[in-house]
């Protein structure tokens, strides 16, 4: 029973850097496996990168070092940290919890890049 708020979207020109927050309540993050998604215009949703429960990440290849998932248990919000921004990059993003019963889903935050 989490919800999830996501925030820090916006513009940006390409080679850029924003930093994407996902803040939950209700429930405490460590309960949940997390996960950040994408979706672009016309496009199915793509998953980005994963943070595990015990602080494990992985991410998608085309995002693999230029992106970086974290979270901060204390605070109960997740984070993804976004530099060297492409065109491509552009899309809704979303946050995901998952635990062995459900998956939860935030609102998604727009992030566009563009010159």
């Amino acid at each position: 029973q989490v919800q999830l708020v996501e925030s820090g979207g916006g513009w940006m020109q390409p080679g850029g850097s924003l930093r994407l927050s996902c803040a939950a309540s209700g429930s405490s993050i460590t309960y949940y496996g997390m996960y950040w998604y994408r979706q672009a215009p016309g496009k199915e949703r793509e998953l980005v990168a994963v943070i595990t429960k015990d602080g494990g990440t992985r991410y998608s290849g085309s995002v693999k070092g230029r992106f970086t998932i974290s979270r901060d248990n204390a605070k109960n919000t997740v984070y993804l940290q976004m530099n060297s921004l492409k065109p491509e990059d552009t899309a809704v993003y979303y946050c995901n919890a998952q635990s062995d019963i459900r998956d939860y889903w935030g609102q998604g935050t727009q992030v566009t890049v563009s010159s």
